[in-house]
């Protein structure tokens, strides 16, 4: 419940949470489940999976939703999510056995299994009244809830187990596996959102606020569509600084040059995470460099960017070496195009829809009119060196030494940086991610989610430019 309940805040909607928590427990049940067979696995897991643009989240409507239209997202959401568990659940059975019977790795795989078994009681029928629709909003609270930990648990799972898994195949399976799990959540996320700011469910709270509405809100369940980068930089800066001061005694400034004033339709939540991540790089490099005198400078270039601009963002050579070796070559999205194996929905993981071209017709190209931003972060860290640039988005690549890594995987914090380990986290995965090698490649997988990217220059010795392109819904009326 207090997961449904802090998503009214996501929407600016000023509302009293405790009458709000107890008019949607009066009209909840318990979560009904239904045993989840090989058969159902494998039928679902038939399905294939396609493409989700941002607009598809949006395709119901500006709140205050009506009845009719919060029943649509609830049937939409339903459509599309019983499947993506299934294609989870055949990816994690499709590794080597030794690694799935780690207890850390085998959570997950029961985590995927339940939220499926909460599902299927209604994967069979229509969700037609609001009362169907009070207890479906439960079972994604609860599916959310359930998966709060599921990329710092699979971290520590592979780390146990990297002696019976290779390394390319722990970033093959990751990079698919996380990036769908982007989409799960966020599909679930989105519904509860809209939830809150529907008609049928505001009218349970019979608090009134004269001045405020939901009308007034720029927010579109989690999307944002006034989003300004400039607030979550500052706020990212803020939280960094503070704990880099705590840690290391200093905290490097930021210059934000650029268009501050750019806005654009997106979700707040990812772009945070995007942003704590590539500040904790720069901020630690700068400061361990002793150039913390020396501002990081931070762009903000309002987009539509052009093609050659955009396809520059989305140069991934190392990665597309590796995929060429593997036999999945052309998988990445071009320009404006979300790709399936930019969402996670190729799964070759399992090898259930190799049948599925990753870049087929059924990529949904952003409209080109579409604001985007492009914001470049500068600094004078030094640089990446040869050797450590060549596995910049590995997972589970980290220049921890293995002293350290056995430190992580006990639940220690005998790391230097430990102080920053406290602001790591992507969607609910907690603070031990920090030092792992998980926040970079993760970082990209939400860029990369809705046709965006990560590019890094180094200039070893010197400094690094990261270049974060986001592209946004368009225009919303």
């Amino acid at each position: 419940m207090l997961v449904l309940c802090s998503r009214a805040r996501h929407n600016g909607i000023l509302r009293n949470r405790i009458q709000l928590q107890r008019a949607l427990a009066a009209a909840t049940r318990s979560i009904q489940t239904t045993t989840v067979t090989d058969s159902d696995i494998a039928r679902l897991a038939a399905k294939p999976l396609h493409p989700l643009a941002l607009s598809d989240l949006c395709r119901h409507g500006r709140p205050p939703l009506s009845t009719e239209q919060l029943l649509n997202s609830a049937n939409f959401t339903l459509s599309i999510l019983p499947s993506r568990l299934a294609h989870r659940i055949q990816s994690l059975r499709a590794l080597p056995y030794i690694v799935v019977a780690n207890p850390h790795v085998n959570k997950i795989h029961g985590n995927y299994v339940h939220s499926l078994s909460t599902l299927l009681p209604y994967a069979e029928r229509k969700i037609e009244n609001l009362k169907d629709e009070v207890q479906f909003t439960e079972v994604m609270a609860d599916l959310v809830q359930t998966h709060n930990n599921t990329i710092s648990i699979l971290a520590r799972g592979f780390l146990e187990a990297r002696k019976y898994i290779t390394a390319q195949d722990v970033t093959r399976f990751l990079d698919e596996h996380l990036r769908a799990r982007i989409g799960t959540r966020l599909i679930a996320e989105q519904h509860i959102a809209l939830h809150f700011s529907s008609q049928p469910h505001n009218d349970l709270d019979d608090s009134s606020y004269p001045d405020q509405s939901v009308e007034e809100s720029s927010y579109i369940g989690v999307i944002d569509t006034a989003l300004k980068p400039a607030d979550i930089i500052r706020s990212c800066e803020a939280n960094v600084g503070e704990i880099c001061e705590l840690n290391y005694g200093v905290r490097p400034t930021v210059n934000l040059v650029g268009n501050p004033e750019t806005t654009i339709a997106h979700i707040p939540m990812h772009l945070e995470y995007i942003l704590t991540e590539l500040l904790k790089n720069s901020f630690r490099a700068t400061i361990e460099a002793g150039m913390e005198k020396e501002p990081i400078e931070i762009t903000i270039a309002p987009a539509p960017a052009t093609e050659g601009e955009t396809e520059h963002l989305k140069t991934k050579s190392e990665r597309d070496a590796d995929l060429r070796s593997s036999g999945v070559a052309g998988m990445h999205s071009t320009a404006g195009v979300i790709s399936n194996y930019d969402q996670g929905s190729v799964d070759f993981a399992s090898g259930s829809n190799k049948h599925q071209d990753a870049a087929s017709a059924n990529n949904k190209p952003l409209d080109r009119r579409t604001p985007g931003v492009t914001i470049r972060i500068r600094d004078r860290g030094g640089g990446i060196s040869p050797e450590n640039y060549a596995k910049l988005w590995d997972y589970g690549f980290t220049t921890f030494n293995e002293d350290e890594i056995n430190d992580k995987v006990s639940g220690g914090n005998g790391s230097a940086g430990a102080g920053l380990d406290v602001i790591s986290g992507a969607g609910g995965s907690g603070s031990s991610l920090a030092g792992l090698g998980y926040g970079l490649p993760l970082g990209r997988a939400y860029a990369e989610y809705f046709g965006g990217g990560v590019a890094v220059q180094s200039l070893w010795g010197w400094g690094t430019d990261v270049y974060l392109s986001l592209r946004g819904v368009g225009r919303m009326e």
